[in-house]
Protein backbone atom coordinates (compact mmCIF):
# COMPACT_ATOMS: atom_id res chain seq x y z
CA UNK A 1 0.00 0.00 0.00
CA UNK A 2 2.96 2.29 0.58
CA UNK A 3 4.60 1.60 -2.46
CA UNK A 4 1.10 2.63 -4.30
CA UNK A 5 0.66 5.61 -2.41
CA UNK A 6 4.32 6.30 -3.23
CA UNK A 7 3.93 5.74 -6.59
CA UNK A 8 0.76 8.31 -6.60
CA UNK A 9 2.49 10.97 -5.00
CA UNK A 10 5.56 10.86 -7.18
CA UNK A 11 3.44 10.72 -10.48
CA UNK A 12 1.21 13.38 -9.60
CA UNK A 13 4.52 15.70 -8.57
CA UNK A 14 5.77 14.64 -12.10
CA UNK A 15 2.93 15.62 -13.91
CA UNK A 16 2.70 19.11 -11.99
CA UNK A 17 5.96 19.87 -12.40
CA UNK A 18 5.97 19.05 -16.41
CA UNK A 19 2.75 20.97 -16.51
CA UNK A 20 4.75 24.40 -14.72
CA UNK A 21 7.76 23.76 -17.09
CA UNK A 22 5.06 24.04 -19.88
CA UNK A 23 2.77 27.05 -19.02
CA UNK A 24 5.67 29.20 -17.58
CA UNK A 25 5.70 32.53 -18.53
CA UNK A 26 2.00 31.79 -20.61
CA UNK A 27 -0.15 34.54 -19.80
CA UNK A 28 -3.61 33.97 -18.47
CA UNK A 29 -6.44 33.74 -20.86
CA UNK A 30 -8.39 36.50 -19.39
CA UNK A 31 -5.43 38.11 -18.82
CA UNK A 32 -4.89 38.71 -22.60
CA UNK A 33 -8.41 38.78 -23.18
CA UNK A 34 -7.90 42.49 -22.24
CA UNK A 35 -4.86 43.56 -23.76
CA UNK A 36 -6.09 42.01 -26.71
CA UNK A 37 -9.39 43.95 -26.48
CA UNK A 38 -7.25 47.56 -26.49
CA UNK A 39 -6.20 47.41 -30.00
CA UNK A 40 -9.59 46.61 -31.67
CA UNK A 41 -10.90 49.82 -29.45
CA UNK A 42 -8.84 51.91 -30.59
CA UNK A 43 -9.02 50.89 -34.39
CA UNK A 44 -12.87 51.02 -33.95
CA UNK A 45 -12.18 54.78 -32.20
CA UNK A 46 -9.70 55.63 -35.26
CA UNK A 47 -12.22 54.42 -38.21
CA UNK A 48 -14.94 56.13 -37.10
CA UNK A 49 -12.64 59.18 -36.60
CA UNK A 50 -12.25 58.33 -40.56
CA UNK A 51 -16.04 58.42 -41.34
CA UNK A 52 -17.15 61.67 -39.24
CA UNK A 53 -13.92 63.20 -41.67
CA UNK A 54 -15.01 61.88 -44.48
CA UNK A 55 -18.59 62.80 -43.91
CA UNK A 56 -17.61 66.87 -42.98
CA UNK A 57 -15.68 66.79 -46.23
CA UNK A 58 -18.20 65.60 -48.64
CA UNK A 59 -20.58 68.36 -46.91
CA UNK A 60 -17.61 70.62 -47.56
CA UNK A 61 -17.84 69.95 -51.22
CA UNK A 62 -21.56 70.02 -51.17
CA UNK A 63 -21.82 73.28 -50.23
CA UNK A 64 -18.96 74.35 -52.38
CA UNK A 65 -20.75 72.79 -55.22
CA UNK A 66 -23.98 74.90 -54.57
CA UNK A 67 -21.77 77.97 -53.93
CA UNK A 68 -19.94 77.55 -57.66
CA UNK A 69 -23.80 76.85 -58.46
CA UNK A 70 -25.23 80.42 -57.64
CA UNK A 71 -22.29 82.38 -58.02
CA UNK A 72 -22.74 80.72 -61.68
CA UNK A 73 -25.96 81.91 -61.87
CA UNK A 74 -25.67 85.43 -61.14
CA UNK A 75 -22.74 85.93 -63.37
CA UNK A 76 -25.62 84.35 -66.58
CA UNK A 77 -28.38 86.75 -65.13
CA UNK A 78 -26.37 90.00 -65.20
CA UNK A 79 -24.80 88.50 -68.77
CA UNK A 80 -28.35 88.59 -70.00
CA UNK A 81 -29.17 91.98 -68.35
CA UNK A 82 -26.79 93.84 -69.91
Amino acid sequence: MTKLLAALVASLFAVSTAFAATHAGAPMAGASGAKAAAPKKEEKAAAKADKKDMKAEKKDAKAEKKTAKKSSKKKAAKSDKS
